[in-house]
């Protein structure tokens, strides 16, 4: 997923200016390559031939240059490699395949004949002119061409992998997975419909003929010989194969959309199960809410590409399949004139693709970063108000907003001027086909009963190539939404395998040896940090903020996992433990909690689901939620909202006291779970948890300090190390940091 960079002054060099960024992938503005063919192939040239540099592709209508390379390498490395390489490109001759020498113009200008060579030279371009079949044969040569080199462009960076292979397949041939068969049974009925369609025009111009000629001589020959009856037979026809269209446009319509349903559902199940799966740090670098955005939107865009502009394709295809030969064969005199169209056809989508690729990257970042906000404020709604800051999240949103009208208003302008593009063009080749081919038909060059069924054709061509600036805008909104999707899946998800574990067979005991853990780009939190946590005891861990104690959960719960020493579940270190196994051996309670928007029932079921109403109301009286719930109009049965907004911060903490109490795992980690409750009501609790924790290992991760006092031990933390542990009471008696924690904490209750 693309990140804009928050900091451009240092991502500018001479000239050069970084716009967008993601692992593994950048694009650069270099002025030079505009206008430059020659320089932007020189450039990837060069680009590729540095370390580090995977893949390179240089935009000379755009000046754009998208690099891919190591996700080790950052801004500065990239942009002194492009600094390197356009250096490089600058003094190095650029050297084409197949090219040859060209003769200098000292030589031109001694070829016999001087100026009247270049008579000579222009005769054969007059001749070619008088030819149609060779005009036919130059207009296919230079739109292949094009349509070759748009081709090749636009798969370059696609196809190349970090080890520099090719891949063997289009990106959106690889969406489609076990789909192709429905794809191929929609383009068939997309063709079918297509030639039935354009069989209207044929019959169109059979009727046209029997009103100037006054027959149709297949139809004489059969002996229908009255034009009146003829007129009648056509129009039957035509009738019938309006509705064989009905049928087969319904059908492949049919088609097309469980496609896109398909692909839509398929894309979605792997890309949730894979975001899953993804570990807790990549999840909160790239932010919830830009996942979300590509699990609803960016799929939905996959999934609507299928179901509609891909089917126009088709029958844009298919028409031009029909077209082509249908000229050569009835009036090929007349053919280059339909086929004019198609190169400039080719360059403008060319720059389409060009203009419109990195605008759909900007404005689906700007979508996402406002979606973000919009969600983080309304989140925070009471942190809002308390601030008075409604006015600045306004204007922040309608800056947002405005970046974002802005990128989408440039994809639009450049659409606009595509489609207009084709349309002027398409129209003026349909004119001058009937213009010259009735021409034609009037000197009698052309026969009128080879020139009447291609009437309807262009006019039915016209219509479809109209859709092209469409097409191409929906297929670049896929191509950036496919970008989006397959930088998501391409994050490394958690190792789930390993040595199997009994639940049962867990007695609980804790040990970390030696561990050090730091979060990305923060220092130290934990420094060879060594504690034990006795099975079927109660241990409390206490300390300042950001002296390591969250840390030591997660630790276990391996959401992260140690850059050195180990953390031990009864002797077996917990990264070579199967993680759906340790995970349903500890249960965790956060000092926040979450809870689904759902009943109180459902929350407190949540993760053991064939629990039954009993269960839950008892797994709630040992948290000392049940009198509270009971007290609610519906019960057990009221919706608490999103994150439980409609409840306070202690009923949401015991509720999920519950739900881990209902889990009933050998071993609980509670982290400040009772920070929110009033101290009668912790009380309560811990007489309850003295209960439950019978049998089982229980580690209290308190600020409050009584939270922790009934521990049969204690470890305290400072800088991510211990500097003291013990009982509660001879903590108090050392005079120690605890000591002294506990006096001010018991001198500010008194």
């Amino acid at each position: 997923m693309t990140q804009l960079l928050d900091a451009a002054p240092t991502t500018r060099l001479t000239g050069f200016r970084v716009r967008s960024v993601v692992p593994g992938r950048q694009r650069w503005d270099v002025p030079r390559v505009r206008g430059n063919p020659r320089a932007a192939r020189a450039l990837e040239a060069a680009l590729l031939r540095l370390p580090g540099i995977t893949g390179a592709q240089a935009s000379p209508s755009t000046g754009r240059v998208l690099v891919l390379h190591d996700r080790a390498l950052g801004v500065a490395e990239v942009g002194a490699a492009l600094r390197d390489a356009v250096t490089a490109a600058a003094t190095a001759p650029l050297v084409v395949e197949g090219s040859t020498t060209t003769s200098s113009p000292a030589t031109a200008a001694s070829t016999p004949g001087g100026t009247s060579g270049g008579s000579v030279a222009l005769r054969p371009v007059s001749a070619v002119l008088r030819r149609p079949l060779a005009l036919v044969a130059v207009v296919t040569g230079v739109s292949s061409a094009v349509l070759r080199h748009a081709w090749r462009a636009l798969l370059r960076p696609l196809r190349r992998t970090a080890a520099g292979a090719r891949l063997s397949a289009h990106p959106l041939a690889r969406v489609l997975g076990r789909h192709r068969s429905a794809l191929a049974a929609a383009a068939a009925l997309t063709v079918a419909c297509q030639l039935a369609e354009l069989g209207l025009g044929l019959f169109l111009g059979w009727i046209l003929l029997v009103l100037i000629k006054g027959e149709y001589a297949p139809l004489t020959a059969l002996g229908v010989t009255s034009a009146p009856s003829q007129l009648l037979a056509l129009a039957a026809g035509a009738a019938a194969t309006c509705g064989v269209v009905v049928v087969l446009s319904a059908a492949a319509g049919a088609r097309w959309r469980a496609l896109g349903q398909g692909v839509r559902r398929d894309q979605r199940a792997r890309l949730h199960r894979h975001a899953q799966r993804l570990e807790m740090r990549h999840i909160q670098r790239e932010r919830p809410t830009r996942v979300a955005g590509v699990l609803a939107d960016d799929v939905d865009q996959l999934g609507a590409f299928f179901s509609g502009p891909a089917g126009e394709a088709v029958q844009l295809a298919t028409s031009a399949l029909i077209l082509v030969p249908s000229f050569l064969v009835l009036a090929p005199g007349i053919a280059w004139i339909a086929f004019l169209p198609l190169p400039f056809v080719a360059v403008l989508s060319l720059r389409q693709r060009d203009r419109s690729a990195a605008d759909y990257a900007d404005a689906g970042e700007q979508a996402a970063l406002l979606r973000s906000r919009i969600s983080a404020n309304l989140e925070a709604a009471a942190t809002v108000k308390s601030a008075c800051a409604e006015d600045h999240e306004a204007e922040l949103v309608d800056l947002l907003e405005l970046a974002g009208s802005d990128a989408a208003t440039r994809t639009q302008q450049h659409t606009v001027r595509f489609g207009e593009g084709i349309r002027a063009w398409t129209t003026c080749s349909m004119a001058g086909t009937l213009l010259v081919g009735g021409l034609k038909v009037l000197d009698g060059s052309l026969p009128f009963e080879r020139f009447s069924p291609l009437i309807g054709l262009p006019q039915q061509m016209v219509m479809r190539l109209t859709r092209l600036g469409p097409i191409v805008d929906q297929y670049q909104r896929t191509l950036a939404a496919h970008d989006r999707v397959e930088h998501l899946m391409s994050l490394p998800t958690e190792t789930t395998g390993g040595r199997a574990l009994a639940r049962e067979r867990v007695s609980g005991a804790i040990a970390l040896d030696r561990v050090s853990f730091s979060y990305e780009g923060r220092p130290r939190v934990l420094d060879r940090l060594s504690l034990r946590a006795a099975a079927g005891k109660v241990t409390g861990i206490v300390g300042a903020t950001g002296s390591g104690k969250t840390t030591v959960a997660k630790l276990l719960m391996r959401f992260q996992d140690a850059d050195s020493g180990r953390v031990l579940l009864d002797g077996r270190d917990v990264r070579g433990l199967r993680l759906p196994d340790l995970r349903a051996c500890v249960g965790f309670v956060s000092q926040d909690p979450f809870l689904f928007d759902g009943t109180i029932a459902d929350n407190i079921r949540y993760g053991t689901f064939s629990a039954t109403d009993e269960q839950v109301r008892e797994a709630a009286r040992t948290a000392e939620a049940h009198s509270f719930v009971e007290s609610l109009p519906l019960g057990y049965d009221t919706v608490v909202g999103e994150h439980g907004a409609s409840l306070s911060g202690g009923q949401r903490q015991r509720i999920a006291l519950a739900r881990t109490v209902l889990k009933n795992p050998p071993v609980v980690v509670l982290d400040e779970a009772t920070s929110a409750v009033d101290n009668e009501t912790e009380a309560a609790i811990q007489r309850a948890l003295a209960t439950f924790a019978r049998g089982r290992t229980l580690i209290v991760i308190a600020h409050r300090l009584s939270t922790v006092r009934n521990a049969d031990h204690i470890y305290v933390l400072e800088r991510g190390g211990v500097v003291e542990q013990g009982a509660h009471e001879g903590l108090v008696a050392s005079g120690g940091r605890y000591a002294s924690l506990w006096e001010l904490q018991a001198g500010a209750r008194g």
